[in-house]
This record gives structure tokens, C-alpha cells and sequence, in this order.
């Protein structure tokens, strides 16, 4: 089994009301095959940098299994480099830098060993170039999974229509369900979303949990409340890596098992929160993995006796 994901592989700067750090490596692309890493030993990346890159956090992942042939290096350019700062919620921030720098050249090549996965995710960033890797594909994955956000339904709703018509999972939060729907109920909006071509959708409410709908079923996961929230940036991709790693971990596309797959991207994700950066992503075991889905089961699970 094998994961392809495409995706930034980039520079952070982030600001919390808990700290602040100076450039640090993030991306999509990043935060995705850090917490798929923990399940599959296929996971390949797409993306480019600049050669200001730290070429030996490319050896950690390595170090992961993780395949980084498919990262593009170009001489005398800066890689993208995004800034933000938190409000007190954590849940809205400002965007202080957006430096797209080598993102603006970003042409992705697939290599000939990525072109045949079993899974197929598709990292935020523009449709323009996620339609191009699904194009690269020579036979059609057991699952293509989209992340998108509501910039690119700003400025490029047509390319994005494009390239959800031909996957079969999105992962949007609540705010970007109603947008790309139009519609404020969020079964309303996967309804719609439905139609416009994914067999499941995935609605993240942050600090709430997260919803994955596939035709009239619905399954909730929470989210574990956290003693330590430091920084949210890269708990979505990192939710996207834990998810698709799981179902190709276990080889079971079935609904049922797609339930497990949001409890172990939220349990991934929950980790990301915990530290800046990808440094918690890092030090995991899979016994605090597993520790950590226990505690969500265990945050689920009720007995009620009906008279």
C-alpha cells in the first residue's frame, strides 16, 4: 500500500498568546506525512523548496520512511514562507507574511514510482495544481482526498468545482462547508457537497470535533479537551495525515473503518496542538498513540438502558 501527497513543504513563523517562535518548518505536505508516517511505510511526497531549506529536516523524514524524491529543489530561491498571529480563542488569527516565493514556479512532476498509489492526497493548495497531479495518476486510487479552504473558493471556485468532481473525499471545516454549499445547516451542506461528486465529506469543527458524512449516515467524533493548546497551525493537515494513513495501514476503504480513521487523524491531530510546529509529531510513540485513541473512545462510549 502506498500514500502520495502534495503539498508545501515550507517556513513558519507563528504568534500564540502562549508563545511565539521564529521560522520553523511547516507546510501541508510536512504535517501530513508526519502523522501518516506513523502508520504507513509508503508515504511519498510532492512539493518544492528553496535551497534556504534545512536539508536535514528532509533526512528526518527520511528517517520516517517518508519518500522525498518527489520534493523539487530550485538553486537561489527562497522557499514559501507563511507568518501569523492567534487571538485568545485560538481559533481566528492574522496573517501577517504570505511569501510564496518557489510555491510561484510550482509546476508538480510526478516520479515514475509515485504514479500508481493506493491513496491520493491532495495537501492544500491551488486546484490548478491538484488537478494537475490527479492528471499524473496512471490508475485511479482506492481513495483521492481533498483538503481545500475558503481562499480558493474566493479565487478560484471553477478550478476547485474541477477538482472535487473527480475525488471521492473532502476535508473542509464549518465555515468553508457553508461557503463551497451555501447552505448554514452542515447536513444540508454535505448534502450538497454530495453532489457536486465526493462519496464522503468530512467537516471539521476544531475545538468541537469533526463530522464525516457518506450518504445518509453520519458519524461525530469529539475532540479531546486538552490541558495545553499551544498552536493550532497544521492540526487540519495533520487530522488529513493520521486519516489517510490509517485506511492504508489497514487496507479498509469501508465506512465503518473511516470511523476509526477520523478518531486516529483527531488523535494525531490533538498531538499537533500540543507543541509549536511539527516538534510534538516528532517524539510520538505508538503506545501514545494508542494511548491517546483510548482516551477518545473512552470520551465517547456510554451505556444507556432504555425502559
Amino acid at each position: 500500500m502506498s500514500i502520495v501527497t502534495v503539498g508545501t513543504v515550507a517556513f513558519d513563523a507563528i504568534e500564540t498568546p502562549f508563545g511565539k517562535t521564529d521560522k520553523i518548518v511547516g507546510g501541508a505536505a510536512t504535517y501530513i506525512s508526519w502523522a501518516a508516517s506513523y502508520f504507513s511505510d509508503n508515504m511519498n511526497i510532492v512539493s518544492i523548496i528553496g535551497d534556504d531549506f534545512d536539508m536535514s529536516e528532509l533526512e528526518k523524514l527520511r528517517a520516517r520512511g517518508v519518500n522525498t524524491d518527489g520534493i523539487e529543489i530550485i538553486e537561489g530561491e527562497k522557499s514559501f514562507f507563511w507568518s501569523g498571529k492567534y487571538h485568545m480563542d485560538m481559533n481566528t488569527r492574522d496573517t501577517l507574511v504570505t511569501d510564496l516565493n518557489v510555491l510561484l514556479k510550482f509546476n508538480p512532476v510526478l516520479p515514475g514510482s509515485y504514479k500508481n498509489p493506493d491513496f491520493l492526497m491532495l495537501g492544500n493548495i491551488d486546484p490548478a495544481l491538484q488537478i494537475k497531479v490527479v492528471e499524473q495518476i496512471d490508475v485511479k486510487p482506492k481513495l483521492v482526498i481533498l483538503d481545500t479552504m475558503n481562499f480558493w473558493m474566493d479565487i478560484a471556485m471553477d478550478n476547485l468545482k474541477a477538482v472535487i468532481s473527480k475525488i471521492d473525499v473532502i476535508t473542509i471545516n464549518d465555515e468553508e462547508a457553508r461557503q463551497l454549499s451555501g447552505e448554514y445547516s452542515l447536513v444540508k451542506a454535505a448534502q450538497k457537497i454530495f453532489t457536486m461528486g465526493p462519496k464522503f465529506v468530512i467537516i471539521k469543527k476544531g475545538e468541537h470535533g469533526a463530522l464525516l458524512f457518506h450518504k445518509d449516515q453520519v458519524f461525530f467524533c469529539p475532540a479531546l479537551p486538552l490541558e495545553e493548546v499551544f498552536d493550532p497551525t497544521g492540526a487540519g493537515d495533520t487530522f488529513a495525515g493520521g486519516f489517510v494513513g490509517w485506511l492504508d495501514k489497514t487496507k479498509d476503504i469501508s465506512f465503518d473503518n473511516m470511523k476509526r480513521a477520523l478518531i486516529y487523524g483527531s488523535a494525531m491531530a490533538s498531538f499537533c496542538v500540543e507543541k509549536f510546529g511539527t516538534e510534538k509529531l516528532r517524539e510520538l510513540s505508538q503506545e501514545d498513540i494508542q494511548a491517546r485513541v483510548n482516551q477518545f473512545i473512552n470520551l465517547m462510549q456510554v451505556d444507556i438502558t432504555l425502559d
